[in-house]
C-alpha cells in the first residue's frame, strides 16, 4: 500500500475535504474550511518525493520531471478516490489531494435552492456554475449529470481535468473524457464531442477564449452545455465570457447570451452555525426578457437589481441568500459577514467584533 494512503485514511476518518502535504511543514487537513496541521513531523523533500512516486505512473513522472504541474485522479484502495494536484514551490514539492465521494449526491442532499434542479430540464443552450476554487462547482454539476442520467435516454459527454465523480451509464450513455489523457485540451475535446452525437456536454472549465467560443457554438447548435468559470457573480461571469471574445464578435456574443444562456449559479461555501460543516450558498440568475435586454444593451451592471426584484422566479443575489441563511441560523454569522458583498447588512449579526472595521473617530 502506498505510504501516502495512511494520511488519506486519517483525513477521511476526521471528515476533511482536502489533505495537504508540502516540504517543510507537517501534513495538514482542510476541516470545514480551515487548514489544520496534524501531529506529525515536518516533511522532508526526499520523504515526500518518495510518497508521491509511489502513486505516479511512468508518464506522469516524466511529465513532472519536465517541470509541469500534474492534475490527476488517484484511487486509494480501501480509502477512496481523490483529485490530486502535484506542484513545486520554493522549498520543494507540494501536493493537494481532494476527496471525491464514491456516490454522486442528489440536489436535495447538497442543500441547494429548489430552483437549482431546473438546470437539468433544459433541452439546449448554456448553463454556468461558477465560484472560486473549492466551492462545490464540480459536485453541483455531477448532481445535474446524474439527474439527467437517471431520467432521460441521452448521450452525455463530459470533459474533465481530471475525471472526478464516476458516472455509470443508467438511462443515458455517459462518456467521460479526461484532458491530458483522452484529449489534449478542453477546446479539442469540444471539437471532437460535436462529432460524437451528444445531447449534453459538460465542460469542466471554460478557461480560454477558444474553449469559450467552442462551448458557445455547441450551445447554439442544439446541445445542452454545462460549464464552469472561476467567477464570483452572475455579472462577472457574463463579462468574462464577453471579454474572451474577439472585439468583432462581441455583438454576436451578446446576442448569443441573451438567447441561449439559461442560468448562472454562483456558489460559495460558508461554515454552518454549529461549526461542524459548510453549507452551499448560491446566487441564482435565470434568463428572462428583462435580463436579456440588459445584456443586449451593455447594461449588465443593472442585472443585480433585476435579480433582487425577481425572487418570485427563484432568483436571488448572494447577499440575499446569505442573509436568509443567517436569519435561519443555518450558517455562522461571522463567516457570512466575511463572504458578504454589502457587509453593513450583516454587521448586526456578527459575534466577533474584531472582524468589524474600526469605527471612524
Amino acid at each position: 500500500m502506498p505510504r501516502i494512503d495512511a494520511f488519506l485514511k486519517l483525513g477521511l476518518e476526521q471528515g476533511c475535504s482536502d489533505v495537504h502535504l508540502a516540504v517543510g511543514v507537517p501534513p495538514m487537513l482542510r476541516m470545514h474550511g480551515e487548514l489544520l496541521p496534524i501531529k506529525f513531523r515536518e516533511l522532508g523533500g526526499a520523504e515526500l518525493e518518495g510518497y508521491v512516486n509511489e502513486i505516479l505512473t511512468e508518464s506522469q513522472r516524466q511529465r513532472f520531471a519536465e517541470g509541469h504541474d500534474l492534475d490527476f485522479s488517484y484511487m486509494s484502495q480501501g480509502v477512496g478516490r481523490f483529485r490530486v494536484n502535484l506542484f513545486r514551490k520554493n522549498t520543494g514539492l507540494g501536493v493537494t489531494l481532494r476527496y471525491i465521494p464514491s456516490r454522486v449526491p442528489r440536489f436535495e442532499e447538497l442543500g441547494l435552492p429548489p430552483v437549482a434542479e431546473k438546470i437539468t430540464r433544459f433541452r439546449q443552450g448554456l448553463v454556468l456554475v461558477t465560484g472560486s476554487t473549492g466551492t462545490g462547482k464540480s459536485t453541483t454539476l455531477a448532481a445535474a449529470i446524474d439527474a439527467i442520467n437517471e431520467r432521460e435516454p441521452c448521450n452525455i459527454i463530459t470533459l474533465e481535468d481530471p475525471i472526478e465523480f464516476i458516472h455509470p451509464s443508467k438511462r443515458s450513455q455517459v462518456i467521460q473524457r479526461e484532458v491530458g489523457t483522452h484529449v489534449p485540451s478542453f477546446s479539442e475535446g469540444l471539437r471532437a464531442a460535436l462529432r460524437e452525437d451528444p445531447d449534453v456536454i459538460l465542460v469542466g472549465e471554460m478557461r480560454d477564449p477558444e474553449t469559450i467560443t467552442m462551448a458557445l457554438l455547441a450551445a447554439e447548435t442544439g446541445h445542452l452545455v454545462f460549464g464552469t468559470l472561476h467567477t464570483t457573480s452572475a455579472v462577472k461571469s457574463l463579462d468574462r465570457l464577453l471579454d474572451a471574445l474577439p472585439a468583432e464578435q462581441r455583438e454576436q456574443g451578446k446576442a448569443f447570451l441573451s438567447q441561449n444562456l439559461h442560468a448562472v449559479l454562483t456558489q460559495t461555501l460558508v461554515r454552518t452555525f454549529d461549526g461542524r460543516g459548510r453549507k452551499a450558498i448560491v446566487e441564482v440568475m435565470l434568463m428572462n426578457k428583462a435580463i436579456s435586454n440588459l445584456i443586449l444593451n451593455d447594461k449588465t451592471f443593472q442585472i443585480p437589481s433585476q435579480i433582487q426584484m425577481s425572487r418570485d422566479q427563484g432568483m436571488q443575489l448572494m447577499d440575499q441568500a446569505l442573509l436568509e441563511a443567517v436569519k435561519n441560523k443555518e450558517v455562522d454569522p461571522d463567516d457570512a459577514y466575511l463572504h458578504a458583498n454589502d457587509k453593513k447588512l450583516f454587521a448586526r449579526f456578527v459575534t466577533d467584533p474584531d472582524i468589524l472595521p474600526p469605527e471612524p473617530r
